[in-house]
């Protein structure tokens, strides 16, 4: 990406923070040991950040944002109380601990609450390269913005209208520590360029967005680039017609996978399984996808999104296959709900991190060719996921294909399965694998599926 030449910057380098934001962490342990917990874990955050939205030619908004503060969780035995602040003088962090064993006293106890098993801390907390600030400033923030809105409204004549482009830059400063000995911090940087453009033509109105995002300015998308494809995707939209609905292939882009892996991690969620209020309990071992698929988590890349050396319990990281050759090989699991399921944390505490899929992978023209006749669904709309059953109907919109090759844009119809027979009918994997994100998928073509129009 074109960057600005560096400028005075509101966004200064919070790098300093983070001996201070540990120094608070020790600092709160201390004071709820003090006041009578039998044990206690904190986390401080110190966030920074500029963000600047461009619309019609015209800056309309600029914020800034500098936020701090405290969650504290104490323990009196096996009874639990949680508080928090964004004040950090002494005298609210004695108050925020006082609140949080209050709350202690009335909840009830529960065997399975409680810090992590010592041995399961990471103790060797690597560098993910995760920290690159970017000292822009509103001015150049503000060019950069116009610059995507004009390549997009310039690229055709039928662009008309705009939401609005919108750079961003952000900075965090996060420490967890707990009393059994841990103390982790790390710092880390977050920049993005959005924007969405609406197409006009004798029929109606298309709306559609692009963005990059990355932990380095210099590896985000070129601002022209990102305004001509949001342009090229609200275009390709215009003209949407009919078809025949009925049983047939559906290709989800990649965009759209990410969704769809997501709602199966969420079936493998512990605190979905202990529950039982999941289609995968007790599915450790069995297939729930086709044999050449897996869905493999690796949390210590460098300069990822997902990218963290432990996770919110200070449980250390570390690769591993949620889906092996089709198989439940790992649950998705908290300290918390591995001892409700009698198990081991699997260091996901707070979600998973940088989850790939994985498998032969086709390009997109094979894809289609492939299918030959069917949907391409590039927008999904309303929930419709019934984590229980694994039942799944969304609304959508995409193309029709056709003889292997798109033909025209559809819209307002629905896609409606269960995710078990979705898996198991993974008939292909796509190159096209989006990086943006912290599930990195290509595109996923599903043999079968009942495709209505309203």
């Amino acid at each position: 990406m074109n960057i600005p030449a560096k400028n005075d910057s509101p966004l200064a380098d919070i790098s300093a923070s983070q001996s201070l934001v540990r120094d608070q962490v020790e600092f709160i342990l201390e004071t709820a040991k003090r006041l009578g917990a039998s044990a206690a874990e904190v986390s401080v955050s110190q966030d920074v950040g500029l963000s600047v939205t461009a619309r019609m030619g015209e800056l309309e908004t600029v914020e800034f944002n500098q936020d701090r503060g405290f969650g504290v969780t104490v323990y009196v035995d096996d009874r639990k109380g949680v508080s928090s602040t964004s004040d950090i003088s002494s005298e609210a962090v004695t108050d925020t601990v006082k609140a949080a064993l209050n709350i202690a006293k009335y909840t009830q106890g529960d065997p399975c609450s409680g810090l992590a098993d010592a041995d399961k801390l990471a103790t060797d907390i690597p560098e993910l390269d995760v920290f690159h600030p970017w000292e822009i400033n509103a001015k150049d923030a503000t060019k950069l913005a116009l610059d995507c809105e004009s390549q997009a409204m310039g690229m055709d004549k039928r662009i008309n209208n705009s939401d609005g482009a919108t750079l961003a830059s952000h900075q965090s400063c996060r420490a967890y520590g707990n009393s059994n000995g841990f103390l982790g911090s790390y710092l880390s940087s977050r920049h993005s360029l959005a924007i969405a453009v609406i197409a006009t033509d004798a029929a109606g109105m298309q709306k559609d967005y692009w963005y990059t995002v990355s932990r380095r300015a210099e590896d985000l998308e070129n601002a022209q680039d990102v305004g001509q494809e949001a342009a090229r995707r609200a275009v390709a939209r215009l003209g949407s017609r009919s078809f025949a609905p009925g049983r047939m292939p559906v290709l989800f882009s990649p965009q759209m996978s990410t969704g769809l892996i997501g709602s199966l991690l969420s079936a493998l969620a512990g605190g979905a399984l202990y529950r039982n209020m999941s289609f995968l309990t007790e599915s450790m071992g069995t297939k729930v996808a086709q044999q050449d698929l897996s869905i493999v988590e690796y949390p210590l890349l460098q300069r990822a999104m997902g990218s963290a050396g432990f996770d919110g319990d200070g449980v250390a990281t570390s690769s591993k296959a949620f889906i092996k050759n089709g198989i439940v090989n790992s649950y998705i699991l908290s300290t918390y709900s591995a001892r409700r399921l009698s198990l081991e944390s699997t260091g996901n505490a707070g979600g998973v991190h940088n989850v790939s899929i994985e498998g032969a992978l086709s390009s997109l023209s094979k894809l289609l060719k492939q299918m030959g006749t069917g949907v391409m669904v590039t927008q999904l709309m309303g929930q419709g996921v019934n984590a229980v059953t694994g039942d799944y109907s969304r609304g959508a919109s995409g193309f029709w294909i056709e003889n292997g090759e798109i033909a025209y844009p559809i819209e307002n119809f629905t896609i409606a399965s269960n995710l078990k027979d979705m898996f198991l009918g993974v008939a292909g994997l796509g190159t096209d694998v989006d990086l943006r994100g912290n599930i990195r998928s290509g595109s996923i073509l599903v043999d079968e599926m009942t495709v209505a129009t309203g």
